[in-house]
């Protein structure tokens, strides 16, 4: 059976207690909140991407060796605004919505000045964040949505425009040890200046008041310019260690006038993001203690990146590991008429495989022109100084066709060992691993007709091993008669733990986020 991607997902807003089948530790104890599209369809209208879809929110509260189990829409401005009208009116990145279909040629031009800057959605349906003491339903846009994540009830609506200049917003933050998040978004046309801003989110209690944004005393921490004012860099996650962060600088680019006119053109604002293969690939690092981009200019061949993995320092280096592609294929992938099962061959032949790549970026540029400057016995990646001082990095391959990476959270921003991705076969994940970075040795986990979303690592309390803990992954469950479940897996030998039976129909999601129970 393939998994009807545009079916409408139904809601189970009262909490379904699941059956548990094995035994999960003593110490597990807490809520994966999990954020997916789940709503394709309203009336007569539909969606053209899986992405555009309504973002339904669930989660798996477990305590004292026993699992519930709900889900809600997220149920903002978008969505209400959808039902009362009764077909779908706002519009999204891969579907443009004309509130009515019946407007002239003027009507639609008077539309269009309204719309020269973008009022974005609020369907946030990309991953879960913290800042402060609270949790948001996110996507890229400006506007997040508090949400209760035990109840999933909707709360307020948070435009990020009121506490810093951003357009746009990554939904991949990180957090220090002491309860700080830090993000980017990228601010256009600002003051005719188009910049990234890496900004600080403070922990809960620190200098804000009670109920409100823990956003109201954001901290930008740096700013990098913009290549080109109307044609900033797509980028969907960033890197960070001790003293430096990581920004690539992707020539996967937005196209800030095809945007502003897409909505009189007809067109999605997707049309307006063009990958660009002709250019390089800028590797921006930034000393967390200046706030100043270092001075040497790494750069490397045109890909896409979605999904940073880690980042580290060692002996005068900088390494990191992300995810990449050689082409934004993935996205065009994903409408959703390409996902129809007869239409699956043809689009599994346009995909291009993702890989797992480590780059190292020397901290010293001292050296003649030709020569490679990284020391590490550790890596094959490369990074060589050209006569005009720039240095070309070139990647180690730790892994082909993997996707969704996490690691035991602990760890970010130091040296590291392991990692737990999907395996990305077509746009289904079949099976999940265990990569070991240093080895190169994969653990894996599949069964027949089961297709896991992303791994979600929970250390155990007081663990002093990186791989002690447990992998929670939901799972879609094709077999006849049997149910969808939330799978346990054992971080060190990577075997069942227990499978826990939810009795309702999951949906596929993007990303989760695990608030243990004392939180």
């Amino acid at each position: 059976m393939v998994y009807d991607y545009g079916k409408n997902k139904s809601e189970h807003p009262e909490p379904v207690k699941a059956e548990v089948k094995g035994s999960l530790p003593e110490w597990l104890e807490g809520t994966l909140v999990r954020n997916g599209p789940g709503l394709f369809s309203v009336g007569d209208t539909s969606y053209n991407h899986w992405f555009d879809g309504m973002a339904l929110i669930h989660n798996f509260t477990i305590k004292h060796g026993e699992v519930t189990y709900r889900s809600k829409y997220l149920k903002g401005d978008t969505y209400n605004t959808n039902m009362q009208a009764n077909r779908i009116v706002v519009s999204e990145m891969g579907t443009m919505a004309y509130p009515d279909p019946s407007k002239n040629l003027f009507s639609k031009v008077i539309t269009f000045l309204n719309h020269t800057v973008p009022d974005f959605t609020d369907n946030c349906g990309g991953n879960i964040i913290q800042y402060g003491n609270d949790y948001y339903a996110t996507s890229e846009t400006n506007y997040i949505r508090k949400i209760d994540p035990v109840t999933l009830e909707t709360q307020d609506k948070v435009d990020y425009q009121k506490y810093i200049a951003v357009n746009l917003v990554t939904s991949h933050p990180h957090y220090d040890k002491e309860g700080n998040t830090y993000n980017m978004g990228t601010s256009i046309a600002d003051k005719g200046k188009t910049k990234y801003m890496i900004f600080k989110v403070p922990a809960a209690g620190k200098g804000g008041s009670e109920g409100s944004p823990a956003l109201k005393n954001v901290e930008t921490i740096c700013t990098v310019p913009c290549r080109s004012l109307l044609t900033p860099s797509y980028y969907h996650s960033f890197g960070i260690t001790e003293n430096y962060l990581v920004f690539i600088e992707q020539p996967l680019k937005l196209d800030i006038l095809k945007m502003a006119t897409a909505y009189l053109r007809g067109v999605n604002w997707a049309s307006c993001l063009k990958f660009h293969p002709e250019d390089d690939t800028l590797i921006h690092l930034i000393d967390r203690k200046t706030k100043k981009e270092v001075a040497i200019k790494y750069y490397t061949g045109a890909m896409v990146v979605y999904h940073h993995i880690n980042a580290f320092e060692e002996d005068g280096h900088v390494v990191f590991d992300v995810i990449a592609y050689n082409d934004n294929s993935l996205y065009d992938m994903f409408y959703l008429n390409k996902l129809k099962e007869e239409n699956r061959a043809a689009t599994s032949k346009s995909f291009c495989k993702p890989k797992c790549k480590r780059f190292v970026l020397p901290l010293a540029d001292k050296g003649e022109a030709g020569e490679d400057l990284v020391k590490l016995k550790s890596t094959t990646a490369s990074a060589v100084k050209e006569k005009d001082g720039k240095i070309l990095c070139q990647p180690e391959v730790l892994a082909d066709g993997v996707e969704l990476p996490r690691i035991n959270y602990n760890y970010n921003g130091q040296k590291y060992r392991y990692v737990y991705l999907t395996v990305a076969e077509m746009v289904e994940s079949t099976k999940i691993i265990k990569l070991d970075v240093q080895t190169k040795q994969q653990l894996e986990w599949t069964a027949n007709n089961c297709f896991p979303s992303e791994p979600v690592f929970v250390p155990r309390p007081g663990a002093t091993e990186e791989d002690d803990g447990v992998i929670l992954t939901s799972v879609i469950n094709s077999n006849p008669g049997e149910s969808d479940f939330l799978l346990v897996l054992d971080g060190k030998s990577f075997k069942e733990v227990a499978k826990v039976y939810v009795g309702v129909e999951l949906h596929i999601d993007m990303h989760g986020y695990f608030i243990a129970q004392n939180d």
